[in-house]
C-alpha cells in the first residue's frame, strides 16, 4: 500500500513579506485550514513548516488529534545562515540563523529528521553544494512552489547522480489550498511512522508538479486583500489584543502611516490586470534566468569534459 503525504506545508504563523516598504503575510490560512485542506485531498499525513517557527505546527498536531485518518508532523522551515533546512518530527523551537551544522545538530538533538527545500532555487535562500556537505536524509526534487525550469530539473539531477544518498521528497510549499495538492511525497504503508521509516530508508517516491502560475496569482489576491481586512479592522479598533492569530497581532503593531501605504499598495496590486501582468513578467523572467543558468552548467559540463580528455592523454 502506498500513501501520500505533504512534507511541507505553511500556515498564517510563517510571518510576512516585503515588496519595497509594503509588507504582506506569507500566509492567511490557519493551521486547522491546512490539516482540513490536506485530509480532503487524501493525504495520510501532513507536515506543518512555518518560516522559523513552530507555533502553528503544534496548534495543527493537536486539532490534528481529532480525526484517525491524518498524522500530523511538527516541522519547520528553519533559516539558517547557509539557506533554509526542513526540521521534521521537532518537539522545540530551533532558533534561526545558525549555521547550517549548528542546525542539523538541533534538528538531530531533538531526534528530528532534516530535508533540503528547493536545495538549488535561484530566488530562495536555500543549501545548493551545501548539500554535499550535510547529513541530510533527503532532498526535494519536487518544490510545489518553483515552476521554473532549473530548480526542481536541478535537484532531480543531483538526486539520481548520488543514488541512495538521499530520499526523494516532493513538498508542495504550499502557503495557501489553492497551491495544495498538485505535488507530494508517496511512501510504503501509511502514517507518520511510515513515511518516517520510508524516508530514512530511502523508499519514497516525488510526485506530481509544481503548482501553476495561475494559483499564484489568486493566492497572491488572496494574501494581500485578507491583510487589508486585517489592517482595516485594525484600524477601526476591532481587533482583540488577546487574539492568538499572528496576522491580528502584526496589524495591531503597524504604524498608520504604514496602514494607509499598505491600503493603497495593495489596492493598486488588486486593480486588473496588474496581478496578472506581474505574473506574467515575474514566470518571464524565472523562465530567463533558468534558461541563462541551464547554458551554463552545459557549458561548464562541457569544459570539464574537455579537461578531463586532455588529462588522460
Amino acid at each position: 500500500m502506498m500513501s501520500k503525504a505533504d512534507t511541507h506545508v505553511h500556515t498564517f504563523y510563517s510571518g510576512t513579506t516585503g515588496y519595497g516598504p509594503l509588507r504582506f503575510p506569507e500566509s492567511i490560512t490557519s493551521p486547522e485550514q491546512q490539516v482540513d485542506n490536506a485530509r480532503k485531498n487524501g493525504m495520510s499525513v501532513v507536515c506543518i513548516t512555518d518560516h522559523s517557527e513552530v507555533k502553528g505546527a503544534f496548534r495543527a498536531a493537536e486539532y490534528g488529534k481529532r480525526f484517525d485518518d491524518i498524522d500530523v508532523v511538527v516541522g519547520d522551515e528553519i533559516m539558517t545562515a547557509d539557506g533554509e533546512i526542513i526540521g521534521l518530527w521537532l518537539n522545540d523551537f530551533i532558533k534561526p540563523e545558525m549555521t547550517a551544522e549548528e542546525t542539523m545538530d538541533e534538528i538531530r538533538s531533538q531526534g528530528g529528521i532534516a530535508i533540503a527545500p528547493h536545495p538549488f532555487s535561484f530566488y530562495v535562500r536555500c543549501l545548493r553544494d551545501k548539500v554535499f556537505e550535510l547529513d541530510l536524509d533527503g532532498i526535494e526534487t519536487i518544490n510545489g512552489g518553483h515552476p521554473d525550469p532549473w530548480t526542481n530539473a536541478t535537484a532531480q539531477r543531483v538526486w539520481e547522480e548520488n543514488p541512495g544518498r538521499w530520499a526523494q521528497i516532493s513538498g508542495s510549499d504550499a502557503h495557501s489550498p489553492i497551491t495544495s495538492n498538485y505535488n507530494w511525497t508517496e511512501f510504503p504503508g501509511q502514517g507518520e511512522e511510515d513515511l518516517r521509516k520510508a524516508i530514512l530508508n530511502r523508499t519514497t517516491v516525488a510526485c506530481g508538479v509544481p503548482a501553476p502560475e495561475f494559483t499564484q496569482v489568486q493566492w497572491s489576491l488572496q494574501v494581500v486583500t485578507r491583510g487589508q481586512w486585517y489592517i482595516i479592522q485594525a484600524m477601526r479598533g476591532k481587533l482583540d489584543p488577546e487574539d492568538p492569530n499572528p496576522l491580528a497581532q502584526k496589524a495591531m503593531k503597524i504604524s498608520t502611516p504604514k496602514k494607509i501605504a499598505g491600503l493603497i499598495g495593495g489596492a493598486i496590486y488588486c486593480c486588473p490586470p496588474i496581478p496578472f501582468i506581474g505574473e506574467y513578467l515575474a514566470t518571464h523572467w524565472l523562465k530567463k534566468q533558468a534558461k541563462m543558468l541551464q547554458a551554463k552548467y552545459e557549458q561548464d559540463h562541457e569544459l570539464a569534459g574537455k579537461c578531463l580528455t586532455q588529462s588522460i592523454r
